[in-house]
């Protein structure tokens, strides 16, 4: 998904969610910086009306030109230290985890937020490595004194029933999603279902 229907689509999705409930992930590996910039700055628009962070996917000089609200740093990317000099202490960061140690090493790092995967088989591409399960996820969470999202292969049933299984003290404090929303024909809707498992309360008020 490119260009302007990534747009829409990105619009869409932020159309189903109140104010503070979600955040946007740039992620488009292969554009050039400056599409990526142009892009970036497209997205900021539609986040900044919606009430939600932007975050941008390793690149930390697009990251502040678009004046996006943090980074995701993959695995080989800069690292937490260096990215926090050049981003200061206003904008987030977030890293790629694939084992609780990494969970770890990331919060002693001074990452904001953790992303952990996969738990299941991802939806928008092939998996890379054996599906972490519930087990693993409650193991990540209790690592390190940071936010732990969950990856791979989220859809709401599977988010409904990995919640159930887990102790509320060890559940992630949400999931992050590409192929359950991206891959939908009304991403909106797709939102909106994964919200009613996330943020019950919050998604009856709207």
């Amino acid at each position: 998904m490119k260009g302007d229907d990534l747009v829409a689509a990105c619009e869409a999705a932020l159309s189903a969610a109140p104010s503070g409930t979600i955040a946007l992930q740039l992620r488009e590996k292969d554009l050039p910086a400056r599409e990526l910039y142009e892009l970036a700055l497209r997205l900021r628009g539609i986040c900044t009306r919606a009430g939600a962070p932007l975050i941008v996917n390793d690149r930390v000089d697009v990251a502040i030109a678009a004046d996006a609200d943090g980074v995701h740093l993959p695995f080989d990317s800069i690292g937490v230290s260096m990215a926090r000099k050049l981003l200061g202490t206003r904008r987030l960061i977030g890293v790629s985890s694939h084992s609780p140690p990494d969970v770890a090493g990331a919060a002693r790092e001074g990452a904001d937020f953790a992303v952990f995967g996969p738990v299941f088989d991802p939806l928008s591409k092939p998996a890379t490595g054996p599906a972490w399960g519930a087990s693993g996820l409650k193991a990540a969470c209790a690592a390190g004194a940071i936010p732990v999202f969950a990856l791979g292969g989220m859809t709401p049933e599977r988010t409904r029933k990995l919640f159930a299984s887990l102790d509320p003290t060890a559940r992630p404090a949400g999931v992050a999603s590409i192929g359950a929303i991206f891959g939908a024909d009304s991403p909106a809707l797709a939102t909106a279902a994964m919200l009613s498992v996330l943020e019950p309360s919050k998604t009856r008020r709207r």
